[in-house]
């Protein structure tokens, strides 16, 4: 009689028992695991996001964190600290699906220039990162943009807020209003600031594995010694390096023009930034940097070390 480790040996089970075999799952799977990660990311950090977004809109002395809180609880209930996740989880499911899928493309076709044997090149990880980063920039911007929207509601006087009900009511009401070039709003500051989080998010990440392999001893997929604080180190260099653009990016996709005179206050992405240098100084482009580490870091470490327990679990 046939056993089941015989079964499991005919050609039949064996395809069925290997689907990265399948040439439509391994073309797919990057990006599916990229965005699944950054959407479980986003339900635990969405929170922070919000008190970060509350701290960047203000342009003269930043209230504390406990005192933001605060103000969304008694305005809203815990509901407010929420607001806009719809958004939040439509713009990992396309932009971080977007750029995760997309290092992998890149960072595989370098891979396959590199002499067997040899070390990838640093380069490769910069490369691979800037050019994943500003394509899904492109790819994801209507959702951050409302994004940011949703988010700044509650700040604007009842007369001038927009009160989307939902992601999708958002994205069919600034096509309505301001046409599908409204959708792209403030992308050239968002491809910027997102080429330059995930050239520091990859390559300190490629780097921080090789470095902690080499200290541990542990094998570079090793998730506790050297996935977990790789991922932490990725978390921090990506905020340092992303911030300054963040704020201009969020100061352009929230503004509004005045309502006596019918002026934007930006003309550009250069003249926000001008402003911000010129009002608040140079640490102004920093202002909430402890809220925004401590959003875009854990982001950052759980996304990573979300892809690499389902690429264990998703073969």
């Amino acid at each position: 009689p046939r056993t089941l480790k015989s079964l499991k040996r005919t050609p039949g089970n064996s395809k069925m028992a290997q689907p990265s075999k399948n040439p439509y799952w391994s073309a797919a799977r990057p990006f599916v695991l990229g965005g699944s990660a950054g959407m479980l990311a986003t339900l635990v950090i969405q929170p922070i996001d919000m008190i970060k977004v509350q701290k960047q809109l203000y342009e003269g002395a930043v209230p504390s964190t406990t005192k933001i809180v605060k103000d969304i609880m008694a305005k809203e209930g815990y509901k407010g600290l929420y607001r806009g996740m719809s958004a939040g989880l439509f713009r990992q499911a396309t932009y971080t699906t977007a750029r995760m899928g997309l290092f992998n493309e890149f960072q595989s076709r370098l891979k396959a220039t590199v002499p067997k044997g040899e070390v990838a090149p640093a380069w490769h990880a910069f490369l691979a990162g800037f050019s994943a980063g500003a394509l899904g920039a492109i790819v994801g911007n209507p959702a951050d943009l409302t994004l940011i929207r949703m988010q700044a509601d509650a700040n604007l006087p009842m007369e001038q807020r927009r009160n989307y009900k939902n992601v999708f009511d958002a994205l069919i009401r600034i096509t309505r209003e301001e046409g599908v070039l409204g959708l792209f709003s403030g992308v050239a500051p968002t491809v910027v600031r997102a080429a330059v989080l995930n050239t520091g998010m990859f390559a300190s990440q490629d780097i921080a594995k090789n470095t902690f392999a080499g200290i541990t001893g542990a094998p570079k997929d090793d998730l506790y010694k050297v996935g977990v604080p790789s991922a932490l180190t990725a978390g921090f260099f990506a905020a340092a390096c992303s911030l300054p653009l963040d704020m201009i990016k969020t100061r352009m996709q929230k503004m509004q023009p005045d309502a006596t005179t019918g002026k934007l206050p930006y003309s550009s992405n250069l003249d926000c930034a001008s402003q911000i240098l010129k009002k608040e100084g140079p640490l102004g482009f920093y202002k909430g940097f402890g809220t925004f580490l401590i959003r875009i870091g854990p982001h950052v470490a759980i996304t990573l070390v979300m892809i690499d327990v389902l690429k264990k679990n998703m073969p």
